[in-house]
């Protein structure tokens, strides 16, 4: 961008993290709701809605991470395509994943694979959201 006046009116929020995922989703001011409900997500940023309600771009901070939004745009080549392929991976302490886990299933994740202790040392498990996201959750066993 080189307009300063629209790098004044969408001042960017600060990035979290040196690799940021950048999810298009069918409704992201619905799923920046719902994160915020399942994992306690804040809204960094986000672009109005367009007369159809769609936004390009929505920053949430998730466990002191930054998550990218957006809806589709099939008219300028981004059309939606349902989630494959990849896992959201929440890293938690010992002492958090089990409140996580709840309140994320608490606000309608399905449970994919139930949090146990895996063959790597670690508790995990794995959940999917209505948005059709693949998220796991991963800590250390207290030893």
């Amino acid at each position: 961008m080189t307009d300063t006046n629209t790098q004044t009116e969408y001042q960017a929020a600060k990035v979290l993290g040196g690799l940021v995922p950048y999810l298009e989703v069918d409704g992201a001011l619905k799923a920046a709701e719902f994160y915020r409900e399942a994992f306690g997500a804040e809204t960094a940023f986000a672009v109005p809605p367009d007369e159809q309600g769609r936004t390009m771009h929505v920053h949430l901070y998730v466990n002191g991470s930054s998550l990218m939004l957006c809806d589709a745009y099939p008219e300028h080549g981004h059309p939606h395509q349902q989630p494959q392929g990849y896992t959201m991976q929440l890293l938690l302490k010992t002492d958090e994943i089990d409140a996580w886990w709840d309140r994320a299933v608490k606000a309608g994740m399905e449970v994919v694979s139930p949090l146990d202790v895996m063959f790597w040392g670690d508790r995990w498990g794995q959940l999917r959201d209505p948005f059709g996201i693949s998220w796991a959750m991963n800590a250390p066993v207290k030893k």
